[in-house]
C-alpha cells in the first residue's frame, strides 16, 4: 500500500517555510529549545559515540552539540534552505556531514552507534513511520542507542501527536527500551540494540 504524507508535510512545504523564515521554529534562540537540547544531551546513554545520525536536523543547532560528543555526525533535512543554514551553523566542525534527504525516499548509507530521532516522527503517517524507523533500527550497530524526542503540543501540520509517535515506536521498534521521561512540553525515550 502506497502511503503519502499530507501536502503540509511535503518537502515543498518545509522548503517554503524556511524561505519565509530561516528559523521557523526559533531553534537557535528559544529558551524552551535550549532547555530541550540540554535535556537531550544529558539523556544520551553514553558519553561519546563514534558515528551518529540526526534526521530532520533543521538549522543544525542540536547537530552542533552532537558534534561535540560524536566522532562523526551525519545529519539530514528535507529542505535545501535548512540544509544550507545547518551547514553554516556547523562549519567549524569537520566531523559533520549534512545532506538534503527525504526520509520517506531513502536514508544515508552506513551504520550508526547513535540515532537521534528528534521532532520529526509526527510528520509521517503510521505505516510510513513504522517503515522508516524499522530501517533506522537496522542501521544501528549492536550496542547502539536510538533516542526519540517529541513535543507534546498540538499542531495543524502534524500527522500524529508526539505521544502517538512514541506509542508507535514502542509497538514496532525492534529494540530494547532503556529509559523514558516526560518533561514540560516534550518526552524522551531511548532504546538500545542488544
Amino acid at each position: 500500500m502506497n502511503v503519502e504524507r499530507p501536502a503540509s508535510c511535503s518537502a515543498r512545504a518545509f522548503e517554503d517555510r524556511y524561505r519565509r523564515n530561516p528559523d521557523p521554529w526559533n531553534f537557535a534562540a528559544s529558551t524552551y529549545e535550549r532547555q530541550r537540547y540540554r535535556t537531550v544531551m544529558e539523556a544520551l546513554p553514553e558519553l561519546a559515540y563514534a558515528r551518529a545520525f540526526e534526521p530532520g536536523c533543521s538549522v543544525g543547532e542540536l547537530t552542533a552539540q552532537l558534534a561535540e560528543v560524536c566522532g562523526h555526525v551525519v545529519a539530514t533535512d528535507v529542505a535545501p534552505s535548512a540544509v544550507e543554514r545547518a551547514r553554516q551553523r556547523c562549519a567549524a566542525f569537520d566531523n559533520v556531514d549534512i545532506q538534503c534527504i527525504d526520509l520517506a525516499a531513502g536514508l544515508p548509507p552506513g551504520t550508526f552507534d547513535l540515532i537521534v530521532f528528534s521532532e520529526i516522527g509526527y510528520y509521517f503517517p503510521k505505516p510510513m513511520l513504522e517503515r522508516i524507523t524499522g530501517e533506522l533500527a537496522r542501521m544501528l550497530n549492536v550496542g547502539g542507542d536510538f533516542l526519540a524526542v517529541h513535543w507534546l503540543g498540538e499542531s495543524p501540520d502534524h500527522v500524529l501527536h508526539g505521544d502517538v509517535v512514541h506509542a508507535e515506536l514502542f509497538a514496532h521498534l525492534p529494540l530494547r527500551h532503556v529509559t523514558g521521561e516526560r518533561h514540560a512540553g516534550f518526552r524522551i525515550d531511548s532504546w538500545r540494540r542488544s
